[in-house]
């Protein structure tokens, strides 16, 4: 494979580190597409479920310059939403994947999550679509704080009953949308948002996780290097069999260090 620095099995899951974010990207990329591929060769339709995030960028660009896909036969769903922003707010997740992947690839379905809906009524009615189908895919990232979707830490349950929950973000959550220039200062950032929860992401039956960036080192290494653990919530993805990790150089380099 071009570009590939490092592969490596750790425990169930696969990571690949490339050299940089931009060929990580490209890389996800071509492997979610073969697998949508193979999936609808096989399937009248597709459920994803996508994260919205600057790590995400390359990812999704490349994805929706990739050709041969009948995305009108693809549900898909995005992971978490702030509580409190207008729908017209950019910061909104909802948004991010509208205008960097859904208004380009034009999937047949796109469930949105209404976080200015009653928060009860709004868990009950995604929960709902949800558990319609199996998910097939889920494309996700993993936050400074070893998060995923809004897992944090003091959140986290690897054996949570909801599917989609409202929590609180921790500190260390709002200062990273903040240093990924999504926020200009902490106040601005909302306290709180709805999550899918980890035993409905990693339900999931393929999971490509997409980590670039130094920002993301200390993560990884917790990730891929210590216990499995609540304290790191990503740390459960080692035990999926079908999930792949892309890192880069820069997100691997704690780990590769020791």
């Amino acid at each position: 494979m071009n570009n590939l620095s490092k592969t490596t099995l750790i425990d169930q899951l696969t990571v690949e580190v490339y050299q940089n974010r931009n060929i990580l990207g490209q890389e996800a990329a071509k492997a979610v597409v073969l697998k949508m591929k193979e999936l609808l060769s096989n399937k009248n339709r597709i459920r994803m479920i996508f994260a919205a995030a600057p790590s995400q960028n390359e990812f999704l660009e490349t994805l929706t310059k990739a050709e041969g896909i009948d995305w009108s036969r693809v549900t898909a769903f995005h992971m978490d939403e702030y509580i409190g922003l207008p729908a017209s707010a950019s910061q909104r997740f909802g948004r991010f994947l509208k205008e960097r992947l859904f208004d380009t690839v034009k999937p047949g379905v796109v469930h949105f999550i209404d976080s200015e809906n009653s928060i009860e009524e709004e868990c009950k009615r995604y929960a709902d679509l949800l558990s319609e189908q199996p998910i097939d895919m889920v494309c996700l990232g993993i936050g400074e704080n070893g998060h995923i979707a809004f897992n944090d830490p003091p959140v986290a349950d690897f054996q949570d009953p909801s599917i989609i929950k409202s929590v609180e973000l921790d500190l260390v959550c709002r200062q990273q949308q903040v240093n990924d220039g999504c926020f200009t200062d902490l106040k601005s950032v909302p306290t709180q948002a709805l999550t899918l929860t980890i035993p409905t992401l990693v339900a999931a039956n393929y999971l490509f996780c997409i980590v670039p960036g130094t920002n993301k080192s200390e993560a990884l290494k917790h990730t891929l290097s210590g216990p499995i653990t609540t304290d790191c919530p990503a740390s459960i993805l080692r035990q999926h069999g079908h999930c792949t990790l892309y890192a880069d150089d820069d997100s691997f380099e704690l780990v590769a260090n020791g």
